[in-house]
């Protein structure tokens, strides 16, 4: 099981490490909030249905999960809009990889690009999201099928502090958070 540290909460961290869908949630809600209260939303959903599971969260009344995940402290600055998200992500996992959403990078033994385009296929995954997600599985989750770097793009390059697929520990924690500063300002500074 692999050692994540991108909550910097080891309850939250252990159950996206040992938990592909609490994982895939995680990046799901990475958006619009910090990256800790991303990836902290599965650990919340899950102490507040007792357990992690696609089938249980796709087969949840839709208004009692927006309820659950509007609950304080919300699971995103957005929780209506991301508990139906979730809900999609999870029927789709369970309608196309039995409930197994390791099986999203592992059925049929895909190579980096067709990875990269099955991530694609996922509600609230852009090209970017499913590339720093490709870069997050074969850096820190063990998941480096032929040409995933490649895929991935730059968040695929070792040695680098761009992304959540960078966290390894506090340090790297701030190396991200300071790279996606200068990119805000300078992207502030081109409009």
């Amino acid at each position: 099981m692999p050692k994540l540290q991108l909550v910097q909460d080891p309850a939250a961290d252990v159950l996206l490490g040992s938990n592909p869908f609490a994982l895939l949630v995680g990046m799901l809600l990475d958006q619009q909030v910090p990256m800790e209260t991303a990836f902290a939303g599965p650990k919340k959903i899950a102490d507040r249905m007792g357990g992690f599971d696609a089938g249980e969260i796709a087969d949840y009344d839709p208004d009692k999960f927006a309820a659950l995940c509007s609950e304080k402290p919300a699971i995103h600055r957005f929780p209506g809009s991301m508990a139906k998200r979730i809900q999609a992500l999870a029927q789709i996992v369970v309608d196309r990889y039995g409930g197994d959403a390791a099986a999203l990078w592992t059925a049929g033994d895909p190579d980096g690009n067709e990875l990269l385009r099955r991530l694609k296929g996922l509600p609230g995954f852009g090209e970017q999201k499913a590339r720093i997600f490709l870069a997050l599985l074969g850096k820190q989750y063990g998941v480096t099928p032929s040409g995933w770097r490649e895929a991935a793009g730059p968040y695929g390059q070792p040695g680098t502090y761009i992304s959540v697929a960078d966290i390894v520990d506090a340090r790297s924690l701030g190396q991200v958070r300071s790279h996606k500063k200068q990119m805000k300002a300078e992207s502030k500074k081109s409009k």
